[in-house]
């Protein structure tokens, strides 16, 4: 079916009172991003909602790029009509022609009108005009039956004074806030299931994220942190944009080996990982950190374990999966199209030297001396620090529409000397 307009929804967008017009205009901001490839496009806002007139462009191809905007819920594909009677109901029997070919004409088809007068100039009533526009419809089609409780198809009249919008199709969008409308944090993300659906809940709560990532080469391959690289990739394409600061770690990986405490590896290094991203997230004027986990599914993530080493960084820990059982991660890393590369045979540094017996309510009192007594190793986070380097990673909708983003680009400009900085050209 040829549509004429995109009606987006906003979802939570709308509580925001005060705050509102910053929230619509951020989120206005990312459609006209998407769409900037397709140049007959047209994007306006008005209070509540953003009116994409596609221009004879086909409506699947930016509905798919738009489903994908935070902030949005729902997107009403839409036919205009003149708001005069007789073009409004022609316009509705033509709908409803191209409506019954994708239902058939033998079953039977619960059936409603729901029409609104907006522009209160019309002559007739929205009451009124749910008879005008259903009685044709019902005499030409002997399949619709009447049912206004539980329709499958509702044809929805939206009558204003440039002209009346004619829909039935409702396309779910992901929701949310608008990008970057909440802030900035920085995710550590791994090569597993659960950090990259971690960072797509992120966005989708507004924050800007940037990834953190730690390696320890050459025990982990090339081919691990290109697993990881491929998963921001991903990320990219919900964001925009996606910066990952690529962090060396064997060196304090394997002076934690030395220690003599197998069973609190795992715990010193997830420590010393929020230190470095704490650090990071200073440089980047960041305000939180996001991780992904989830209460009890391994022995770091005990409520124990969470809260000794969450007590390594002062700027807010969050973790949004933290009440999510596995399989409902599974389905979201699914649905974002991130499982299949989370599931590569890739080791990352959080798999290597993974004790028998990890401690799983470690003493924060232990944990602190021993760290206190490991020679170096507050200098050893800050060579981490150092000696990371930060890959870029651009949406293919960027490169297409040869877009930039000057806040990334003014950051990236701020970045200390000793900070590499790739920009990644996989699309």
């Amino acid at each position: 079916m040829k549509y004429d307009i995109l009606i987006l929804r906003f979802g939570e967008v709308t509580l925001k009172g005060k705050n509102r017009t910053r929230f619509e205009n951020t989120a206005l901001s990312h459609v006209r991003r998407l769409v900037a490839a397709f140049p007959e496009v047209e994007v306006r806002k008005e209070y509540g909602r953003i009116y994409v007139e596609l221009n004879g462009v086909d409506a699947d191809q930016v509905v798919t790029r738009l489903q994908n905007v935070f902030g949005i819920n729902s997107i009403c594909l839409v036919k205009r009509a003149q708001s005069v009677l007789e073009h409004i109901q022609a316009v509705a029997l033509e709908f409803m022609h191209e409506v019954m070919e994708n239902h058939g004409q033998d079953t039977v088809i619960p059936f409603k009108v729901s029409a609104r007068r907006v522009w209160k100039g019309f002559p007739h009533g929205s009451q009124e005009m749910n008879h005008l526009i259903g009685t044709p419809i019902l005499r030409t089609f002997p399949a619709l039956k009447v049912n206004v409780n539980q329709p499958v198809v509702d044809l929805r009249i939206e009558i204003r004074q440039d002209g009346t919008y004619i829909y039935h199709e409702v396309v779910q969008a992901v929701g949310g806030f608008p990008l970057g409308s909440n802030g900035k944090a920085m995710l550590l993300l791994s090569g597993g299931i659960d950090s990259p659906v971690a960072g797509w809940s992120a966005l989708r709560r507004g924050l800007e994220i940037e990834c953190v990532h730690f390696h320890s080469y050459p025990f982990t391959s090339e081919r691990a942190q290109q697993k990881v690289l491929d998963l921001a990739k991903v990320l990219a394409g919900f964001a925009g944009k996606i910066k990952v600061h690529m962090v060396p770690f064997t060196e304090i990986q394997t002076r934690f080996t030395q220690v003599g405490h197998d069973n609190l590896i795992i715990t010193l290094m997830r420590r010393s990982m929020l230190r470095i991203a704490t650090k990071l997230a200073e440089q980047h004027r960041a305000m939180a950190l996001v991780t992904g986990d989830s209460l009890g599914q391994v022995a770091s993530q005990t409520l124990g374990s969470m809260n000794v080493i969450g007590k390594a960084t002062d700027i807010p820990l969050l973790r949004p999966l933290v009440m999510m059982d596995k399989n409902e991660i599974i389905d979201i890393s699914m649905k974002i199209g991130t499982y299949d590369l989370s599931i590569l045979p890739f080791e990352d540094c959080c798999t290597l030297f993974v004790p028998k017996s990890p401690a799983t309510n470690p003493n924060l009192r232990i944990v602190e001396q021993i760290e206190a007594h490991i020679e170096g190793l507050d200098a050893l986070i800050d060579e981490a620090v150092k000696h990371t380097e930060t890959v870029v990673l651009r949406d293919e909708i960027d490169v297409e529409s040869g877009q930039e983003d000057e806040s990334v680009t003014a950051d990236l400009k701020s970045n200390e000397p000793t900070t590499k900085v790739i920009e990644d050209s996989w699309f």
